[in-house]
């Protein structure tokens, strides 16, 4: 599922013609912002102290940013689907108030578990699968191997290595299970989303070296 932006991606239609673009495919609850379990109030939205600051150095080495995230709460009948796009909305008006734009935001309501039969599946959307990554990147003409995923749990990191990217662990204390498996490990662990750019702007001047 997709939360349409007016710009590049709007209601699901492909409108980019530019190709080989890179991103960085970015969980929110842990990773943007502080995780309230199941939050369907906009109030309680709010930035990480190094959120902005982060996001427009990538913008500025031509980044493009996509948010991916796992949204179980619906499936679990917490809140309804409609529920999430104010949260999305304080999310970008809260972005674009520090000179930050978001390319699209990508989410999944579904869990296997969940108890609202219209989303209780097995789906490919859901982390750690790369379905939402892959959707995307097809849309936005993204190259998966020039790009990154960054959260806070393993979850995050398979998706993101699934789908072809290098993938970065913000190790904040949200990762409690710490399951290993062939795609869950990163290139790199970071204290915050700073240290983690860091890493991926100093990536790229090698790449390019």
């Amino acid at each position: 599922m997709a939360i349409g932006l007016d710009k590049p991606f709007i209601g699901g239609q492909d409108v980019v013609t530019t190709t080989n673009l890179k991103a960085v495919f970015l969980d929110k609850d842990g990773t943007l912002t502080p995780d309230v379990p199941y939050n369907a109030d906009p109030a309680k939205v709010r930035l990480f102290p190094d959120t902005a600051a982060s996001l427009k150095r990538l913008q500025a080495a031509g980044y493009r940013l996509i948010v991916i995230s796992n949204q179980s709460g619906v499936a679990r009948g917490k809140f309804g689907e409609k529920a999430l796009t104010p949260l999305f909305l304080r999310l970008l008006e809260l972005l674009e108030a520090e000179g930050v734009e978001l390319d699209d935001i990508q989410y999944c309501p579904h869990h296997p578990e969940g108890t609202v039969r219209k989303y209780a599946v097995t789906c490919d959307c859901r982390k750690p699968m790369p379905g939402m990554l892959l959707r995307a990147a097809a849309a936005h003409h993204i190259t998966v191997r020039d790009s990154w995923m960054v959260g806070d749990i393993l979850h995050d990191v398979e998706a993101g290595n699934r789908a072809g990217c290098r993938s970065i662990l913000i190790d904040n204390g949200n990762e409690t299970e710490w399951q290993t498996g062939t795609f869950r490990t990163p290139a790199f662990r970071a204290p915050t989303l700073s240290q983690a750019v860091d890493f991926i702007l100093t990536m790229q001047q090698e790449d390019v070296a």
